[in-house]
């Protein structure tokens, strides 16, 4: 009974194994693909009109601060060079006015900063669209299971630690999707988040009714 049984289990593994070794060949490979969304951003056209456009509005937000800068500097040489022979009245509305727009000053300082970072992220986010329309495209059309970034941004570690092989490199696929010949790219050029404006310090403005000091 024993020797029929180990038969019997011979028999049963000895019929499993190709049934085993056919599904294991034929289970499809999981295929993991990679690229660097900064690297593909920096090659595209629309990088450069980004830089173009934040220059712009950039100079033209650092004339605004510096225009109501050296008017209250202006305004506060004049009082303090005459303030002493002004009547109360005057002086204290001087003063009044002074404030009002070193406030001004300083609100435009803040808001031209915040402006900068939304139109940024305005003229950016349809070009990340873009860009991630095209890897699904790649995905899809070759079968990926997941493609993923390489670099997950300016002092971050890499998604990817380690690359044994170019293979799975679909950067130059993404590319033809965007129109873009791999062959001319370039090191890349992130278009980098704008600067702040420059930050005024507009001298202390003098509370209303002290005497304004001598020079």
């Amino acid at each position: 009974m024993k020797k029929q049984l180990i038969t019997l289990m011979m028999l049963v593994a000895m019929a499993c194994t190709p049934l085993f070794a056919q599904t294991t060949a034929s289970a499809p490979r999981t295929k993991i693909g990679y690229t660097n969304v900064d690297f593909i951003l920096g090659q595209l056209p629309e990088s450069k009109k980004i830089e173009n456009e934040l220059s712009i509005t950039k100079a033209q937000l650092d004339k605004a601060l510096q225009d109501k800068y050296k008017e209250f500097q202006e305004k506060l040489d004049n009082y303090n060079k005459n303030g002493t022979s002004m009547a109360d009245v005057i002086r204290a509305d001087k003063e009044k006015e002074l404030q009002s727009l070193q406030t001004s000053t300083q609100e435009l300082q803040r808001n031209s900063e915040t402006s900068l970072q939304t139109k940024y992220q305005q003229l950016i986010e349809p070009v990340l669209l873009k860009i991630n329309n095209a890897i699904k495209a790649v995905g899809e059309a070759n079968g990926f299971l997941y493609i993923l970034n390489s670099d997950a941004g300016q002092n971050t570690t890499p998604i990817l630690l380690y690359v044994g092989s170019e293979e799975n490199n679909v950067s130059d696929l993404v590319f033809k999707e965007l129109g873009v010949d791999p062959t001319k790219v370039v090191a890349p050029e992130t278009p980098a988040a704008p600067s702040p404006a420059p930050k005024a310090a507009p001298s202390t403005v003098p509370k209303a009714g002290t005497t304004p000091p001598k020079k």
